[in-house]
């Protein structure tokens, strides 16, 4: 068998392929999870806000959806833990983090016209 330049170029791909899918079979997914302790918190604890500031503006459309004309939307902070819980498998919600959250999500989506919430007795204010 000759080698010319079309084997060699195929060859070189095949064997670049294999290369490519046996460091992915090995790597198992690391550049989603982060290798470092350190990093693997710190994604941790920007998802559980995310997944609080979601959850949040959620029981917000919610209440405003349920609400009857003229009414306020109630919405609480446990709706905001227990959505938190439900949703994105977080099992231990700190009330005060999604009292926070919830009036982050409160003032952002200028509820005060058409919401009512406990959010803000529920603990610090933050400001």
């Amino acid at each position: 068998m000759r080698w010319n330049g079309d084997t060699a170029v195929g060859v070189l791909v095949v064997l670049t392929s294999v290369g490519l899918i046996v460091t992915g079979i090995v790597d198992k997914g690391r550049g989603v999870r982060p290798f470092a302790a350190k990093r693997a918190r710190a994604a941790t604890a920007r998802a559980y806000a995310r997944d609080l500031r979601r959850a949040a503006d959620t029981a917000i459309a919610t209440a405003r959806r349920a609400a009857g004309e003229g009414e306020p939307a109630i919405v609480t902070v446990d709706a905001v833990v227990r959505l938190t819980r439900e949703r994105y498998g977080h099992d231990d919600v700190d009330p005060a983090h999604a009292a926070a959250a919830l009036r982050r999500s409160f003032v952002h989506g200028d509820c005060a016209a058409d919401c009512v919430t406990d959010a803000f007795a529920a603990g610090p204010s933050g400001s």
